[in-house]
Parts: structure tokens; sequence; C-alpha cells
């Protein structure tokens, strides 16, 4: 299935005993139509903060259902800030982290003097102008297979710091920022310490050549602080062709019109 959240009204994506977790409200959903307990699986965890525009997530079950009741009737009991856009049967061989290939999300960065009031909790916020220009010329210098310690959190449990990031882009619409990162995977708190990093190039602390160094050093004391979760949204996955599933995701992880 594809799930879209708002990760302001929960502590991330993993279950805790709080219950408070995007994964918590779904397998409570799910286990309500299928009238068995469930358990779900997602193609990457998020914490605190961050949004969805089309995770995935797979789920074993022996209930017999019609599609729709994995759209609609797990709707029904979610609560508003959590969404199924889409079910649909697939093989055991299909695991929703383990058969993944890649994984894409998007930062939005509001960029103007004043913080933010509606977007308070969607879109990080930079008083000061940032060149984007210079924030391009450095994400380029992080394409390709890198060791990307200088961007893990200390809590990140990956076996190997080690990604291929295929794609890094940094977009200006007026007094907006889009960042977007396509990588095999991401490390904990990988993108948002790559954003706070960016951010030191935009406003000029350092130059562009400055975020290959960083990377190089794989100290993640020379990086530059872990951005604001409130603008980072996991925007959609990459499977086989095989599984069928590449339309709708693709169609699912749009953002709004505002922001094109």
């Amino acid at each position: 299935m594809g799930v879209e959240y708002d990760g302001s009204a929960f502590n991330g994506w993993q279950s805790q005993p709080d219950g408070k977790t995007v994964q918590d409200a779904l397998e409570a959903a799910l286990g309500a139509v299928a009238a068995e307990p469930v358990r779900v699986h997602c193609a990457g965890r998020t914490d605190a903060g961050v949004h969805a525009l089309c995770q995935v997530a797979h789920f074993d079950t022996a209930a017999q259902r019609p599609d729709t009741a994995w759209v609609r009737g797990v709707n029904a009991n979610l609560p508003s800030t959590v969404a199924v856009r889409w079910a649909q049967p697939v093989g055991e061989d299909f695991h929703a982290r383990f058969s993944a290939t890649g994984r894409r999300y998007r930062y939005v960065l509001l960029n103007r003097p004043q913080r933010p009031a509606l977007w308070a909790s969607y879109a990080g916020w930079h008083h000061a102008p940032l060149d984007a220009a210079a924030m391009q010329v450095a994400a380029q210098l992080w394409l390709g297979e890198h060791d990307f310690s200088a961007f893990r959190a200390a809590e990140c449990q990956a076996k190997s710091p080690v990604k291929t990031l295929y794609r890094a882009e940094v977009m200006r619409h007026g007094d907006w920022l889009i960042f977007d990162f396509h990588a095999s995977a991401f490390l904990h708190h990988m993108v948002r310490n790559l954003v706070g990093t960016l951010v030191y190039v935009g406003k000029g602390a350092h130059p562009p050549g400055w975020a290959g160094e960083v990377l190089d050093s794989r100290s993640r004391d020379v990086a530059a602080p872990t951005f604001s979760a409130a603008g980072l949204y996991f925007a959609g996955v990459d499977y086989d062709a095989s599984f069928g599933l590449a339309g709708k995701i693709e169609d699912s992880a749009v953002l709004p019109f505002c922001l094109l």
C-alpha cells in the first residue's frame, strides 16, 4: 500500500510503547478491517515530524477483503493525519524494505526574513538570503557511491555508511527552495544533515567545495547542524518493474501545487 501522512502529529514511523507513531495507527486500522492482528513493514522509517508523500508498506494477512477495503475501510479507521492512497496484492517475494532498490526524499525550505505560520510544521525556514546556485554546485560533489559518515546520526543503525547518491538537486521557486535527493538508501538524519550543510554554503559561510571536504572527512563533527524535520518528505521508493508499483508511486509522490 501507498501511505501519506502528516508527521507533525506523530513520534515518527516506528512503533513505540506510547502508541503515538504512524505504524501504531496503521496497524490498528488494518487490524480492525482484517479482524486479526496485523504487522506492517515500511520502505523507510521516518523520524518525528517527518512527512510522507508516498511511503510504501506491506503486511501479511489471512483475511480475504476486496482491495477497496484496504483503502476505504482502513482510512475510515485512521486519524485524519494518515491516509492510504492505494493498495494491491503482491507476491510472497515482495518486501517493502528489502525489495527496494532506491528511495527518494524532498526537503521544502522557506527562505524569507519572516518565519512561517501556515507552514510552520511543513517547511524548514531560513531567514537570510540563500544562494541556490552555489548550493546546487555543492550538492553535485556528493553524487556517486561514498562513505556518508559525516552526515550520519550517532544513533544510526545502518550496517554500512556507504550509499550511492543518484540525484541531488536544489531548485528555487520564489521564496521556496526545493531539495530532491535520490539514493540507494539513506542513513539516519542523512537528508537533514545534507540540507544543513547546503544551507551553510548558501548563506556564504563556506564555498561550495567545502561540501566535498565534509564528505571526505567522514566526521559528523565537521558538517553543519542537523536541519529541522518539518520540511522533510519521504517521496517514494524504487522497485523492480515486475512488482507493478512504479506508476502508483509516481502518481502519489507529488508536492502541493503551490510548491511546483
